[in-house]
């Protein structure tokens, strides 16, 4: 067996990819983020012992945490520059702790003395294989991807300059338990404590994003093209997003939007921008064949990248945490800086306009306070019947066949229904002619997968108004696709914000062991997916 990895959806056969990843994640690059989630484990058992630490040293661990993440980084060289960054921070904390190494697991390895010593002992042990016990396994795993789905919003939130150190203070603390040997007990504590932090993480995001852009507010997307040489931008970075609109500025370069970045589209700071088109294909597994039509240079800002084509591999640039071999990367912005986007610019400039793939638009831009404005709308609405019942049906969008469901569940629901959604499953219904309810639009979009956040204050909001004590209360069923960590650690915000009765599919998570799945069931109801028939039947019954 060459490599095991189970953290996203598509593992094969809902076991574990044991060859080469489904991403296109080989064994060496599997190998190389195992060990830098280790080096980060070693940094974390320090710092979790510092009195108070610099910031740096928490970015930093979700920045290399983000990058571990499915369809982030494919490039060995810079993950690699990542674990020997690991090692010098782990020893900077290290001489600033007192602490014995008698307890820990392993302790030869957070004390190697030279990186040879410490690649040698490391790749011994996987990051999660410190006991047989597959429950205690499976507890570490769902802590450790509910971790890295924290780092990917903390990093956002960073990246605006947007911070809470009790978060970092987490990330230290959940790394350092999965290296030691914590309990069945601690380790169930510290999941739900990973709800707590990702609600954190999705809160300062949210604050980051509309202090810095606005509100998003109702939108129409324009989904055809204009005939200008265009960039097309993907993954998640709003900051990149800004100065991308700003250098483009005036050089007849347009701007189009791709997958998660749809919502950019919503955010009043980015209207202004006369060269701001709207938004180009799907979803991120679409991305072969939208890179290809588009015809000119594409910008991956996050996650969500997949094995690049060689049509096209020419004219896409990875920057942030993103990377894969043989692609152009952007280098971070310095401090009080900004990126340098001449290149991609200057490409676009040669290219030929994109080619049209569909015409239309579609509406977005329903996140918290844009629905709270519809308070009233909206509540009128639910008392007169007009609204039955909403539905959440936010996370990921993937390959897999199966995943039909939730067009075929947006297709089947009743008129009286109202869809909320974020993330980007929404590409699986977010174009259908659904209609509206009085106005108000049955699809309900409040933005990226971390605006998730938006649909639980939703929530929240109307379970106040309507006077109820329980969010189960509320005529909401949550019927949710997830796909990678991200969506892991939004199960977890919304299990810590008292929500049951979660349907999660396509699959069950392959790292979750029949026990551990037992009192995730009887704790929180958590079931999965059955038929659309009857999911819908159900639902619409509050089962």
């Amino acid at each position: 067996m060459g490599m095991f990895c189970f953290q996203c959806q598509e593992t094969v056969k809902n076991t574990g990819c044991t060859i080469k990843g489904v991403c296109g994640k080989d064994e060496r690059s599997s190998d190389l983020m195992d060990l830098l989630v280790y080096a980060l484990q070693g940094l974390s058992i320090y710092a979790e012992k510092a009195d108070s630490l610099d910031k740096k040293y928490g970015v930093f661990t979700c920045q290399a945490l983000f990058s571990t993440i499915t369809n982030a980084n494919f490039d060995e060289d810079r993950i690699a520059d990542l674990i020997k960054k690991a090692l010098v921070l782990r020893d900077e904390v290290k001489g600033k702790v007192q602490i014995s190494e008698d307890g820990l697991h392993d302790s030869a390895v957070w004390s190697a003395d030279t990186k040879e010593d410490f690649i040698k002992k490391s790749l011994e042990v996987s990051p999660l294989s410190y006991s047989d016990n597959e429950d205690i396994r499976s507890l570490k795993s769902l802590l450790l991807y509910g971790l890295k789905g924290i780092a990917a919003y903390t990093d956002h939130a960073s990246v605006l300059g947007q911070y809470d150190e009790s978060i970092f203070s987490f990330m230290y603390k959940g790394l350092a338990a999965i290296a030691n040997n914590s309990s069945a007990d601690e380790l169930t504590g510290l999941v739900l404590e990973a709800g707590e932090n990702a609600v954190k993480a999705m809160a300062v995001l949210d604050k980051a994003n509309t202090q810095s852009y606005g509100n998003p507010e109702i939108t129409k997307v324009n989904l055809g093209v204009r005939n200008n040489p265009g960039i097309l931008i993907s993954g998640h970075d709003l900051k990149d997003m800004e100065e991308l609109l700003k250098q483009t500025e005036g050089t007849g370069v347009d701007v189009y939007t791709h997958s998660e970045m749809l919502p950019a589209n919503y955010y009043p700071a980015f209207k202004k921008y006369d060269h701001f088109v709207g938004n180009y294909g799907g979803s991120w597994w679409h991305q072969n064949q939208d890179f290809e039509t588009f015809n000119g240079p594409i910008l991956m800002t996050t996650n969500c990248i997949i094995p690049v084509k060689d049509s096209y591999k020419d004219r896409i640039f990875t920057t942030g945490m993103a990377g894969y071999p043989g692609v152009k990367h952007v280098p971070d912005r310095s401090e009080g800086g900004k990126k340098d986007f001449s290149g991609i610019i200057e490409l676009a400039k040669k290219c030929q306009p994109p080619k049209e793939i569909e015409t239309g638009e579609i509406v977005g831009g329903f996140a918290h306070n844009q629905v709270l404005a519809l308070a009233d709308k909206v509540v009128e609405a639910v008392k007169s019947g007009a609204i039955k019942r909403f539905i959440v049906m936010a996370g990921c969008d993937g390959r897999q066949k199966p995943r039909s469901y939730f067009t075929e569940v947006a297709e089947a629901l009743p008129k009286d229904t109202v869809i909320l959604t974020a993330g980007c499953a929404k590409y699986r219904y977010n174009k259908l002619p659904l209609g509206d309810i009085n106005g108000i639009p049955r699809v309900l979009d409040a933005g990226q997968c971390n605006d998730s956040y938006s649909l639980a204050v939703i929530a929240l909001k109307l379970k106040e108004v309507f006077g109820l004590n329980d969010i189960n209360e509320l005529p909401i069923s949550f019927d949710i696709a997830w796909y990678e960590q991200k969506a892991v650690a939004v199960l977890l915000a919304l299990l810590h914000l008292g929500v049951k009765g979660i349907r999660l599919g396509p699959t069950l998570p392959a790292f979750i062991s029949p026990n551990v799945a037992k009192v995730l069931i009887e704790k929180f109801d958590i079931k999965p997916i059955s038929t659309v028939e009857d999911d819908v039947k159900a639902m619409m019954e509050a089962r």
